[in-house]
């Protein structure tokens, strides 16, 4: 496996019943559902911080700031859809995301997002720790370490 495959994250959900609306396709709304639990997803598995312990014990948040989407084609109920996660960009508290989601090698819809570190008890940024920045960092494809220099 080369380095900028195991540097993006990517993940699979199934279309339910509950993500629908009334014409069987995946309501708007319901794919940013979908991509925080694949952001919390990539935090436990990529991290190593599940949000039961970033939010419970450690107190600290990754809202999200900034999220521009664009939908490119409809997922229907039963599809099997890809998220694929790539980290532009890391900042002293912050991470720049993009986000594709695929089905059937089509894409469905792509996001550029931001996420900042915080302090659930004051509301305030907090400094990645250490460890996250490192895991962040290391993250970091070619293609956009390439593009923010």
């Amino acid at each position: 496996m080369d380095a900028l495959a195991t540097a993006r994250f990517s993940t699979e959900r199934l279309v339910e019943f509950q993500h629908c609306d009334p014409a069987g396709i995946v309501f708007y709304p319901r794919y940013f559902e979908m991509l925080n639990s694949v952001i919390e997803e990539w935090f436990a598995k990529r991290n190593g911080l599940p949000f039961r312990e970033m939010h419970g014990p450690e107190r600290r948040g990754v809202p999200t700031v900034h999220l521009d989407t664009t939908f490119k084609a409809p997922s229907r109920l039963g599809d099997r859809i890809r998220f694929e996660i790539e980290v532009r960009k890391v900042g002293g508290s912050s991470v720049d995301l993009t986000t594709r989601c695929t089905g059937d090698g089509e894409l469905r819809f792509s996001c550029e997002q931001t996420l900042v570190f915080m302090d659930l008890d004051t509301g305030r940024p907090k400094r990645w720790t250490d460890d996250l920045r490192a895991r962040l960092t290391a993250q970091q494809t070619q293609e956009a370490i390439g593009s923010t220099q």
